[in-house]
């Protein structure tokens, strides 16, 4: 798909809600002010600068329709999506899980085949309310004052249904749609809204959340909060990766350096357990470009060569720990992986931030910095109602398993376990 499926023409549609209709744009430019008078002021994620990035620089396969609802003429809501064809064995990394040292027994190697072969028959274009760039709910905003509790469902519900044969004549079936990253304190209404309007429910990972004390004013505050048995640990972490040369890369650094920084990217995004996205290569530089206040990234030299880099995005009282990507062989010798994270901890106290989200995967050595982990539930529906009865057990069938076991650095959380190795 390398065409977008609407063309530059704004499409209007009546809805059922009184008096409500919604109109759908096939880019954020074509109605960035009015979008951008909407989307809410503290979430850089909903707001057409980011999103206009992500649609000049997207994932392969991936196109894009943002909506915008009215309610007597009066703007009361926008919503986008990400328009992505699944094909699950792509996404899906069946391999051995991530720190098996040891041949896998015969029964695992069997259940990773059929699990591959299961995942080889599944392929749809999905309507992904969210981006999939991103862990947690940003694909849409009401306005609270105008639209109150179930309503906005309904209306992103409908105008589902609609899309569905726009895109038909369009020559782009759409089989299904993706909700996504729905924390703990929704959970009980978005599970309900999803019962009543057959969505299946499911969870993929947990977001790993690091909620910052008010009372931490530098990085030597985190550190005096750790038990001796961290505070060792982070101590013999920064230790060995003294040798490293911090720098944070500019504009002309980032463009410099981008095809070793794609090269560690894919290193990393090679092992993950599930991955929706292929990452285009200009996406970091223009993030650099466009959001230059809010867009870090550091990189980790050795001899004057890269060897690791990662990048955060300052968003409101967040701070968003984005893509990465390291030489594997240099996570024991120098505990590359490790000093990344404390090293986002510390932008994030720097910041005053009062959440670092660190996303999904590597729980357990998250959680050994202060990370927590949160649920994220998504909603997924066949447009099929035959096909959907089954999707639920397909889901929990597809979803990558992790055992892990949660730490607590700090003093009044000491852990019971004695730690593993990371």
């Amino acid at each position: 798909m390398t065409q977008s499926a609407i063309s530059s023409q704004r499409y209007e549609y009546s809805l059922k809600q009184k008096d409500c209709r919604y109109a759908l744009y096939a880019s954020i430019e074509e109605v960035a002010e009015e979008w951008d008078w909407i989307a809410p002021k503290h979430n850089l994620f909903l707001q057409s600068t980011y999103l206009s990035i992500v649609e000049k620089n997207p994932p392969k396969g991936m196109q894009f329709a943002y909506l915008t609802f009215y309610q007597d003429n009066t703007p009361i809501g926008i919503c986008y999506f990400q328009i992505k064809h699944f094909k699950a064995d792509q996404s899906l990394n069946t391999s051995t899980t991530k720190g098996e040292d040891k041949p896998p027994c015969f029964f695992n190697t069997i259940g990773r085949y059929l699990k591959g072969l299961v995942a080889s028959k599944v392929e749809f274009n999905t309507l992904v309310c969210g981006n999939l760039l991103l862990t947690g709910a940003h694909g849409f905003y009401f306005d609270p004052k105008r639209v109150e509790g179930e309503m906005s469902l309904r209306l992103i519900d409908e105008a589902i249904d609609s899309l569905y044969s726009e895109f038909e004549k369009r020559k782009l079936p759409i089989a299904g749609t993706l909700m996504k990253d729905f924390g703990a304190s929704e959970h009980a209404f978005y599970q309900q809204f999803s019962t009543k309007h057959e969505f299946n429910e499911f969870t993929i990972q947990p977001s790993m959340i690091f909620e910052l004390p008010e009372s931490w004013n530098n990085f030597d505050d985190y550190l005096a909060a750790m038990s001796s048995k961290y505070r060792v640990r982070a101590k013999r972490a920064f230790k060995k990766g003294k040798a490293v040369e911090k720098r944070e890369l500019d504009l002309a650094a980032i463009e410099a350096n981008l095809p070793r920084i794609h090269e560690l990217y894919q290193n990393i995004a090679e092992n993950a357990g599930f991955n929706m996205v292929d990452l285009n290569e200009g996406y970091l530089l223009n993030l650099k470009r466009n959001l230059p206040e809010q867009f870090t990234m550091m990189g980790y030299y050795l001899d004057d060569k890269l060897i690791a880099y990662f990048t955060t995005i300052h968003n409101g009282s967040e701070l968003e720990a984005h893509f990465l990507g390291f030489e594997k062989h240099y996570n024991h010798s120098i505990q590359v992986y490790l000093n990344i994270l404390y090293d986002i901890v510390r932008i994030g106290i720097e910041k005053q931030v009062k959440t670092i989200v660190f996303a999904r995967t590597a729980l357990e050595i998250k959680s050994s910095v202060g990370a927590v982990a949160e649920e994220m539930y998504c909603y997924m529906k066949h447009r099929s109602a035959f096909s959907n009865k089954f999707l639920q057990p397909l889901l929990g069938y597809l979803r990558p398993k992790e055992e892990w076991v949660p730490r607590s650095p700090f003093k009044s959380k000491e852990p019971n376990q004695e730690e593993g190795n990371h």
